[in-house]
């Protein structure tokens, strides 16, 4: 038995301890309380349920290599775990994509695949393509959930359509995750979203009318509703520090998930990038569309949106359980991954003092 031990400071659940990872082949042996450790954070791979690409890549095409190099990319910043996000398409790159990607959900590379659309607002569409937007069906998500064979995890879909409250339901009920997002319901369309078994928020705050006072929409009614893990884009432009610290103190770290929504131009040089059919321009490492300079993804990374959040004067042990722990919970994953805990798949990053990667490892082997 070869044992691979990681020392620093652990980042377990609520806790950061001087210690020693033991990882006996994928799996983490146990984790100890040790002196005289290096100045390195060990801490759980990041769990991003949200993402568009990276590095040069996609995964809004349903092209294999250009979705294996984006999750690669993603992996070298500690990002141990993801979906691949689509962004509103036709059905028929719905399909292909669906099967497609289903043997890099069967070979681990992706953990399934995330369809953020068609079924959104079109008030709220934010840089989802107009053009494909359309209501619920029961018949495309039946066909695409049989197709997948347990690729499709996640669905993002706007509440107050036409037939959503039935796509909810059916996807609840066939264990895929329905989150609610790009959506201009009330506050009561929303909680009825949630009624039907939706439980993930869809980029909370974005995609969405702002909270008032006496109409308070979908913002305050995920971050309210216990049952709901609120996806927030730590990348300072999709929020304001004050409102991240916000609404990771109203939902605690146990129903936040940090998430990249990145597009392919995250690590890349400002420039012309596309997305969903629409061309996208890069500056100062924002996206926005063309068309009407709507935000159009991000160019994040796991890793930075953890130092986001730690800046942003959330603890680090809360931001690593938003980064790792709770999306590992919100896809059904905890008793595999999310955690630096006996038994768990021995997934962990390496970070210097100032949260920057150093090392990847994935399933006890190191990818860099």
């Amino acid at each position: 038995m070869t044992i691979t031990e990681v020392r620093g400071r652990i980042v377990r659940p609520g806790a950061v301890i001087p210690g020693t990872v033991r990882v006996d082949g994928p799996t983490i042996l146990d984790v100890e309380a040790a002196t005289d450790v290096p100045d390195d954070i060990v801490v759980p791979g990041f769990v991003d349920l949200h993402c568009h690409g990276g590095g040069g890549h996609t995964f809004t095409t349903g092209d294999v290599g250009s979705a294996r190099r984006a999750a690669e990319f993603h992996l070298g910043h500690g990002t141990t775990t993801l979906l691949a996000s689509l962004v509103s398409s036709p059905y028929e790159l719905m399909r292909a994509a669906t099967v497609a990607y289903g043997p890099l959900v069967a070979d681990g590379t992706v953990a399934g695949i995330h369809f953020e659309g068609p079924y959104l607002s079109g008030a709220r569409c934010g840089a989802q393509n107009p053009a494909y937007l359309r209501d619920p069906s029961l018949e495309e998500l039946t066909d695409l959930v049989k197709l997948g064979d347990g690729a499709v995890r996640m669905v993002t879909i706007a509440p107050e359509l036409p037939g959503a409250l039935e796509a909810i339901a059916y996807l609840a009920g066939a264990g895929v995750v329905a989150a609610v997002g790009h959506t201009d319901a009330t506050y009561e369309q929303t909680l009825a979203g949630v009624a039907a078994g939706a439980t993930v928020g869809t980029h909370v705050f974005n995609g969405m009318p702002p909270a008032h006072h006496r109409r308070p929409g979908p913002v305050v009614a995920l971050l309210g509703a216990r049952t709901v893990v609120c996806e927030l884009v730590a990348d300072g432009f999709h929020l304001h520090q004050g409102m991240l610290s916000f609404a990771a103190h109203a939902t605690g770290p146990d129903r936040a998930a940090l998430i990249t929504d990145a597009m392919d131009a995250a690590g890349m040089p400002d420039g012309r990038y596309e997305l969903g059919g629409q061309e996208v321009v890069v500056a100062d490492r924002v996206a926005r569309l063309t068309r009407d300079g709507s935000i159009a993804g991000s160019t994040l990374t796991m890793d930075a949106a953890l130092r986001q959040a730690v800046a942003a004067g959330i603890p680090l042990a809360d931001a690593c359980a938003m980064a790792a722990t709770t999306p590992a919970r919100a896809l059904g994953l905890a008793d595999q991954l999310g955690a630096l805990e006996a038994g768990l798949r021995a997934d962990l990053v390496v970070l210097s003092a100032d949260l920057r990667v150093k090392r990847v490892m994935r399933a006890g082997a190191w990818v860099n």
